[in-house]
């Protein structure tokens, strides 16, 4: 069927957003919705996989066994051109089972909900440092590095033992990584400097353990169960993912509340009620779905699915930012309304690739939306919401400068 499309035809895929509405998605995008749960669209190379918009149906392929992860399969959905050496290097999480859930439940204790909560005086701590920091210097102040970057990465150093000395280098090589605009080399050069700087710490926790996540790893490496480059290869994983998607959600979330001024007073002035800033984290969550560039697969076998045949071989893109507007799923879905009940949503995946650090990402956005505006409460935007530069060219939506003044 692949062969009987013109691509010209076809819409071209990532779509650009709306410069009125950037925390909607592409409306191209919302019109394939409005006519149909999955449609064919074109990506750099020229294929033609099918695009998923609607939220049942997204559900339904992630959590489909027929549905691969794996970026080395003939069909799948590249963002970029496939590195020199082809699948060497990459993560569990595009990978399939039975190797995917060996590797991952190396680390998914690290990551249980109960251990998770355990953390949560630290992120407390952390956070109210670097309020007290960014209170104490200049006004106005860039809110990306005074705060949404460094709560992040401090978490993530702690969890997994890296140094936060070393933040500005991880930082910059991940940004390169996930920025669709980088060229192959230096995608190859960035993922090779973590890698080997990831593998010097692993051989410092085989000689010094110190109780972090990558000295459980060491152990692991030790009893034969993980070589010494595949706890490296997680460790980049985890550090990229453990600051990255959080860091964008306090920014990005921060200046959606700020142009939602009754929604963030109704944060402001709930209190110390758990369910309230848990509710408005999910919310946020739907409502931004800052992985936008789409949850890739490829199909094992011939899958019907919505009065639609996927064939074998054919890709899939799950819009995640798109599914998480589907009125059918959640009504009024433009609406931000953090008394909306939106655990449902899509915005960390389905199925047994879901994202395996969510657990700390909520936590992390709870301490961080229940604390710096009621510490801040005269927070504003020092900006025009036009002059704010926004990451339309990376693989996670966010924004480069937040300015704010208090």
């Amino acid at each position: 069927m692949t062969g009987m499309l013109d691509p010209a035809v076809v819409p071209e895929y990532p779509m650009p957003r709306a410069a009125r509405c950037p925390f909607d998605p592409p409306p191209a995008a919302r019109e394939l919705q409005e006519k149909a749960p999955l449609s064919r669209v074109r990506l750099w190379d020229g294929s033609t996989p099918w695009l998923v918009t609607r939220y049942a149906e997204q559900r339904a392929l992630m959590a489909d066994p027929r549905v691969s992860s794996d970026i080395t399969r003939p069909g799948y959905p590249l963002q970029a051109p496939m590195p020199p050496g082809g699948g060497a290097g990459i993560s569990f999480i595009l990978m399939d089972d039975p190797e995917h859930g060996r590797l991952r439940r190396m680390v998914t204790g690290a990551f249980t909900v109960k251990r998770t909560e355990g953390l949560r005086p630290a992120v407390q701590r952390i956070v109210d440092e670097q309020i007290d920091e960014m209170l104490a210097g200049p006004n106005p102040v860039d809110l990306v590095p005074a705060f949404a970057l460094p709560v992040p990465s401090l978490v993530i150093c702690e969890l997994l033992g890296v140094p936060y000395a070393d933040h500005d280098f991880f930082q910059e090589h991940s940004r390169r990584l996930i920025r669709r605009t980088t060229d192959p080399e230096e995608r190859v050069a960035a993922h090779r400097a973590l890698l080997t700087y990831l593998d010097e710490l692993m051989g410092e926790k085989l000689a010094h353990r110190d109780g972090a996540l990558l000295s459980g790893l060491a152990d692991r490496v030790e009893a034969g169960e993980l070589t010494r480059t595949e706890a490296a290869q997680m460790g980049v994983l985890l550090l990229i993912a453990g600051h990255e998607t959080t860091a964008n959600m306090i920014a990005l979330g921060t200046l959606a509340l700020l142009r939602n001024p009754g929604q963030l007073a109704q944060l402001r002035e709930s209190g110390d009620d758990p369910a309230l800033v848990a509710s408005a984290v999910e919310e946020l969550l739907r409502y931004l779905t800052i992985t936008h560039s789409g949850r890739r697969r490829v199909a094992l076998e011939d899958i019907e699915i919505a009065g639609q045949i996927v064939r074998a071989g054919e890709g899939l893109i799950m819009a995640s930012e798109v599914a998480n507007r589907d009125a059918e799923a959640f009504p009024d879905p433009d609406r931000l309304d953090l008394a909306r009940n939106s655990r449902r949503h899509v915005a960390f995946g389905f199925g047994v690739h879901q994202c395996l650090g969510q657990p700390l990402a909520r936590l992390e956005l709870q301490v961080v939306y229940r604390t710096l505006y009621r510490r801040i409460p005269t927070l504003a935007l020092a900006a025009d919401i036009e002059d704010i530069p926004f990451k339309h060219d990376g693989s996670v939506y966010g924004v480069y400068e937040l300015p704010v003044t208090w």
